[in-house]
């Protein structure tokens, strides 16, 4: 006697139709994203080159400047220059191999400054500026959210007045004035030499220890404070606005009623359904932590990639800055379709008014 396969019942069946929803509203945002990217490259690349110069005059100038050659013999080098890496075609020639060479090569293209492909400039810096914006992402969560039920449950009283200060600061005071204050204290009054690195020269080549992670903390503790500050400060604010809307439901008065301690229904009933805003928050809130490392690595001059931005603008190197940029808007679009993703599983109607 063989055993018959059990039919589906109607729950598998739901479960079913949920993860083919789920499935074709992913696949619609990602759909929507490629065009997005594509305007965004163009934008980027228009953007990047409108003004005047290549990197060609910064070989001129530094011939001229450092090299003493004269100007006729600098400029026939740059224009030799510009020929051989292709900076003399016009501008939609020069747009059309670089993202030909993404998407059929994944090479994007030859940073000029850092004599490197600009694959391994990125792959030098990007991993390390991710890595801080998502340590400052998870320290701004966990102390945003504790301190916004902190400050709700105890609300009017000198620790909600104390935290509410601390957000309104962190929300206004820019992050690059903050960088500015902690480096001339960090410099002038305490005479702390060794800004701009992750690690002390003893320990650059040095396998992983508890002393080189200690001493990396050293070096990278006022980035992480500074952007950890900015999303700290909104994540508190805004659970505590929810928390206290939520504390004044019915559902929480019966709670209440049924007999049940405040610790109890705060952390039981209340949480949980203040944390939805949050918790689809958390999508988009990677593209504003890399904002905040990179303003405030600049001012460290971190070799992350804000300082990588910056110095090839300054020179020109096209294609290190193009690069960069998209990388930073395509973390945009992932954050964004993370964001969509949280929000449909929170709310059913999203997949099926949402395109899915």
């Amino acid at each position: 006697m063989t055993n018959k396969p059990a039919a589906p019942t109607r729950s598998d069946w739901r479960q079913s139709e949920a993860n083919r929803s789920m499935l074709r509203f992913l696949l619609v945002r990602i759909a929507s994203a490629i065009p997005v990217l594509f305007i965004l490259s163009v934008v980027t690349f228009a953007i990047i080159q409108a003004p005047p110069g290549d990197y060609a005059d910064y070989i001129r100038s530094q011939l001229i400047n450092q090299g003493g050659a004269s100007y006729a013999q600098a400029e026939a080098q740059a224009q030799a220059y510009r020929v051989e890496h292709g900076l003399d075609k016009p501008l939609v020639v020069q747009y059309v191999n670089w993202i030909g060479g993404i998407v059929t090569r994944g090479d994007f293209g030859y940073s000029m400054f850092y004599n490197k492909p600009v694959a391994d400039v990125v792959a030098e810096r990007l991993p390390r500026t991710l890595l801080l914006a998502l340590v400052c992402h998870i320290f701004a969560s966990v102390l945003g959210i504790g301190f916004g039920i902190w400050a709700a449950t105890r609300q009017y009283s000198w620790i909600d007045s104390l935290l509410s200060g601390i957000s309104f600061l962190g929300m206004t005071v820019p992050r690059f004035l903050m960088a500015l204050i902690i480096v001339y204290l960090l410099v002038f009054q305490f005479n702390v030499s060794e800004i701009g690195s992750f690690f002390s020269p003893q320990y650059g080549g040095a396998p992983w220890s508890w002393a080189k992670f200690a001493d990396l903390v050293q070096h990278v503790w006022p980035v992480v404070a500074i952007a950890t500050f900015g999303g700290l400060a909104y994540n508190m604010r805004v659970m505590r606005g929810n928390l206290l809307d939520t504390l004044n439901a019915q559902y929480v008065e019966t709670a209440k009623a049924k007999g049940l301690s405040g610790a109890a229904v705060v952390m039981r009933h209340a949480v949980p359904n203040a944390l939805h805003p949050l918790v689809m928050y958390q999508g988009v809130v990677l593209p504003y932590m890399l904002t905040g490392e990179i303003e405030t690595a600049i001012i460290f001059a971190l070799p992350t990639v804000g300082p990588a931005i910056v110095g090839s603008m300054a020179v020109g190197d096209v294609y290190v800055t193009a690069t960069f940029m998209m990388v930073l808007s395509a973390t945009l679009i992932v954050g964004n379709i993370i964001a969509d993703m949280l929000l449909a599983l929170l709310d059913p109607r999203v997949r099926q008014f949402g395109g899915a």
